[in-house]
């Protein structure tokens, strides 16, 4: 039997120490087999945000066991963390996070960069990603020269360009119109549809309704976790 990609035991967040300790995350359990599309949906303050940033590996859990791709998070050096999460995590935000005076191709090879790989294969992967997303000919563009749209697939071609094990999106048609944030939700069905593993952070039930899986927190607490049948 194939060991879940993510596996979360216990996991707790606490924020601050004595009278002003908030607890965001009270005893978080939860797998995450590879191909599976999981919404994350939530009231504000309901932690649905931390245990994003959680397993995203940009924050670490105050107790409890977090197990990505088999190695257990805790025990990782700050190097190896950031080696793992730049080879196996996807991130898209809702702001994009795109640098405003790099081109479309700049933008895309960045986490290769960061990984260390050569300037001709960073090119190469980050056009044939481009390609994907029906980029092929914004090369050349910088982020404020793309519409909304544009911009978004840009940031989804620069986090699939590692061949990550998982990608993370938060809100992310938020500040998009709702036709383009449909064309977005398609992409995001078509990798669901080749395989990738997809966790998504959302208040918005119509969004959520994509995904093969719903997880709702309130209060720190998974209160339900519920799958449908893929279409």
């Amino acid at each position: 039997m194939t060991a879940p990609l993510i596996q979360l035991t216990e996991i707790r967040k606490v924020y601050g120490t004595g009278e002003v300790a908030v607890e965001a995350l009270r005893g978080i359990d939860l797998t995450v087999k590879e191909g599976e599309y999981l919404a994350i949906m939530g009231p504000s303050g309901s932690g649905k945000s931390t245990l994003m940033h959680l397993l995203g590996l940009l924050d670490t859990p105050t107790s409890g066991s977090y197990r990505l791709d088999g190695e257990e998070v805790a025990t990782l050096s700050r190097r190896r963390l950031a080696n793992l999460r730049n080879r196996s995590i996807g991130f898209i935000f809702q702001s994009f996070n795109l640098l405003s005076r790099a081109s479309t191709l700049r933008n895309v090879e960045l986490p290769l960069l960061y990984a260390g790989v050569g300037r001709s294969e960073r090119r190469d992967r980050a056009r044939a990603s481009l390609d994907r997303l029906g980029l092929g000919d914004r090369l050349r563009h910088r982020p404020n020269q793309l519409s909304g749209g544009q911009r978004q697939r840009a940031a989804i071609a620069r986090a699939l360009v590692t061949d990550p094990a998982v990608i993370m999106a938060d809100e992310p048609t938020g500040n998009l119109d709702q036709n383009t944030g449909r064309e977005i939700l398609d992409i995001f069905d078509e990798l669901c549809r080749a395989g990738q593993t997809l966790i998504v952070v959302t208040h918005d039930p119509g969004i959520a309704a994509h995904a093969h899986r719903t997880l709702t927190l309130v209060d720190g607490r998974i209160v339900s976790d519920e799958s449908r049948v893929a279409a």
